[in-house]
């Protein structure tokens, strides 16, 4: 006989939280809101935790390295989209990781012999504005010479003069020596008033390249996530299907977590896909997505480091009314976290959750974090902001961002599909739409993580386990949200009513 599960299946609208009192100590400057993304043992600490409880979705249309690099800036953690090459997907991971490190290995380089217009290409293709030259053009050859913007004037230069005759020669250079702390690479990039600094080994052969940029905005983003050698932490999505050849790629690349995309995680090839991954790499996997107890305690017998919560609740996700799958987030997340602190009593092992979709307003991540989660992934959210991958359009007298489910047949990412066979291609579980543009990631997050400190000391809390421990939730009727907006009144055009 089928089992029924007899109580409404919950979104985060039908709930409220009720205020904790409120102490003095409760002020939004001293939350914390430092969240563990993979699992670890009682009395120890995660390999990775998050300094804000944010990942931004496994979407065409939200993470690839922009967005990588600017959510790690913050402090979250972006999962760069597989619906791609391996190779797309890996370039994206490598230029993410070293966008931003104490110490960088070059990856611009040219010889003395090579010409401006060589130069000027190098920069179309990179993005970078240094170049190293060396003896070979390799990152690790004899440096001869540096070459910026400064060297040259494109209106008065031909394209055919060679790189030796305008580059700054080693010997006007000043440079570190190999074994130079970061700290003393800052002191003479500051004393000598550099962009860059070299650093380069007994031999003068060039080892890295240390920027004053990276200083400044270390200063700027005090939360930035970084690993231990000061490089950004980056994620990527992969799928159930090409995961031999499409792991070792990301793992290569420098990819610190990876995520299973797929609209169910609870199958054998996600077992599988997670069985691999941990026989044979060092790297951390999260899997799901999942919407009760079995699903979470399947998955993570499996090896998976984190659980992802989640079916058919996204803004661009029609899962439920294509296949009549699903579950209100809120009912699936509380389950989830319920299974979650039982594993953890039982075997020591904390296994974090992440609840992905169903987020509307941000109250309702502040919700989603009491009711057990540990982080939240969102597509939504992130996808209106500068900083992702989708055109900005001007729509009748709006700016507003494109925005595509990875299971419309604009992305046609079947392979996120755990069906064995190609029956992902028979009909959408997405859609194709916009949203409206917001602006920068930074401004708009800088809001939406007071909000949530700020309803957090309404609670009673500095921390997120606090709040988890500690949070008083209540359902709400139909008639009381509608009580809680802006109601029997005549809006004045322009008024601030949503988020």
């Amino acid at each position: 006989m089928a089992h029924y599960y007899m109580e409404p299946s919950r979104t985060f609208s039908e709930f409220l939280l009720v205020p904790n009192l409120t102490t003095k100590a409760c002020n939004p400057s001293n939350v914390t809101l430092k969240t563990p993304i993979v699992k670890f043992k009682k009395g120890e600490q995660p390999a990775y935790s998050l300094n804000i409880p944010f990942s931004s979705a496994v979407m065409q249309a939200v993470s690839d390295d922009r967005m990588a690099v600017a959510l790690a800036r913050s402090g979250g953690i972006s999962f760069i989209f597989g619906s791609q090459s391996v190779e797309g997907q890996a370039a994206m991971v490598r230029k993410a990781k070293s966008y931003k490190a104490g110490f960088v290995v070059s990856r611009s380089n040219l010889t003395p012999g090579h010409t401006l217009k060589d130069v000027l290409e190098l920069k179309e293709r990179t993005g970078h504005s240094t170049v190293a030259i060396t003896s070979d053009g390799s990152a690790n050859g004899k440096l001869l010479g540096i070459v910026t913007g400064r060297d040259y004037r494109i209106s008065r230069d031909s394209l055919s003069k060679q790189v030796s005759d305008f580059m700054t020669p080693f010997e006007k250079l000043i440079y570190g020596k190999s074994g130079i702390t970061l700290s003393e690479a800052n002191d003479l990039i500051w004393d000598h008033k550099l962009n860059c600094l070299p650093v380069v080994d007994a031999e003068n052969n060039l080892d890295y390249l240390v920027f004053r940029k990276d200083y400044d905005e270390h200063k700027e983003n005090p939360s930035e996530l970084l690993d231990a050698n000061k490089s950004y932490v980056v994620g990527a999505g992969i799928n159930t299907k090409d995961y031999e050849e499409r792991v070792p790629a990301l793992v290569a690349a420098g990819a610190d977590v990876l995520v299973i995309d797929s609209s169910d995680g609870y199958s054998e090839w996600q077992q599988s896909t997670i069985q691999f991954v941990k026989s044979n790499f060092d790297v951390k996997i999260g899997a799901g997505n999942v919407v009760d107890r079995e699903g979470f305690l399947y998955l993570v017998e499996a090896g998976a480091d984190f659980i992802k919560v989640g079916i058919g609740g996204g803004s661009i996700c029609i899962t439920r009314e294509q296949k009549g799958i699903g579950r209100g987030q809120a009912s699936a997340l509380i389950e989830v976290a319920a299974a979650r602190d039982e594993y953890f009593e039982q075997t020591g092992i904390y296994v974090p959750i992440c609840s992905d979709g169903g987020i509307v307003h941000d109250y309702h991540i502040t919700l989603a974090l009491a009711m057990g989660a540990d982080f939240v992934m969102m597509g939504r959210y992130f996808a209106r902001f500068d900083e992702s991958p989708t055109r900005k359009l001007k729509v009748g007298n709006n700016f507003v961002k494109e925005f595509w489910g990875e299971g419309s047949n604009r992305a046609r990412n079947w392979e996120r599909y755990d069906t064995g066979g190609k029956a992902g291609l028979m009909f959408e579980e997405g859609v194709d739409s916009y949203v409206p543009y917001a602006g920068s990631l930074h401004e708009n997050l800088s809001k939406t993580i007071h909000k949530i400190k700020s309803t957090m000391c309404n609670c009673g809390s500095l921390t997120i386990a606090e709040l988890q421990k500690n949070a008083r939730i209540t359902l709400v009727s139909a008639t009381s949200i509608v009580e809680g907006g802006a109601h029997d009144v005549i809006l004045k055009e322009n008024s601030i009513t949503g988020e």
